[in-house]
């Protein structure tokens, strides 16, 4: 059974229809990259992936015993999420927040998982600096932190490169192609950059006028990735 699967899906934002029809599969290690037009509900299918948004119709289905508080979510920053005044092993330890329930306290399992995750993301010289202290790339790797501490499953991530230079994004993208290809963790990546998109996934969910769910041959060769190549690049 998949991880996670929508089924005729519709999305509606401030009750304007934003995406129908939506029809997609997600399997432990899989890398879907959703892509799209601005506008066309990206964001807001991966809000009613974790439930923060309700779904006009259809269903959406968890697998594979995971549940939603077991979802590692890294949403697009904030200019006031960037001045967030905490150190960086304290952000990285709230993504065990929702698996706590009514607990006040880390435990010692999840210390140690949050140090070895620090240690994987190369945190771990900086983990006591205050996280508004660090450069663009650095908090985007433990924000990224943060979320592996929830899940050992699906990572959802929103735009994640967004902002970042191009060394610091492939360096980004590259420690995601790891978790996924080397931990076996799934990722549902929305991206802007499309030609990223169809370097790492072995999936595209596009977005537009019709959602089709592509494998990446298939997508390649489509009127779709020719569009919104063209359109990217004249951006």
């Amino acid at each position: 059974m998949a991880l996670i699967t929508c089924k005729n899906l519709s999305l509606a934002y401030d009750s304007v229809n934003v995406a129908e029809d939506i029809n997609f599969a997600v399997n432990k290690g899989e890398y879907v990259c959703v892509v799209g037009e601005n506008g066309s509900g990206k964001t807001t299918l991966m809000r009613a992936l974790l439930g923060l948004h309700k779904t006009k119709s259809g269903d959406i289905t968890l697998g594979e015993g995971l549940k939603r508080n077991q979802i590692g979510y890294l949403p697009q920053q904030t200019p006031t999420q960037r001045d967030f005044p905490a150190s960086v092993k304290e952000v990285v330890l709230s993504g065990f927040v929702g698996g706590m329930g009514l607990r006040p306290f880390y435990n010692k399992a999840e210390r140690d998982r949050a140090e070895k995750v620090m240690e994987r993301l190369e945190l771990s010289d900086v983990q006591n600096r205050s996280y508004s202290e660090l450069s663009g790339g650095q908090q985007q790797r433990v924000l990224l932190a943060r979320a592996l501490c929830a899940t050992g499953k699906l990572l959802l991530l929103d735009e994640p490169a967004a902002s970042l230079d191009n060394h610091i994004a492939l360096k980004l993208y590259d420690i995601i192609e790891g978790l996924n290809k080397e931990d076996g963790i799934a990722v549902i990546m929305i991206s802007h950059d499309v030609q990223s998109a169809v370097k790492y996934a072995d999936k595209i969910l596009h977005m537009g006028a019709k959602t089709v769910f592509y494998d990446k041959a298939d997508y390649l060769a489509s009127d779709d990735f020719k569009r919104l190549s063209a359109e990217k690049g004249a951006c």
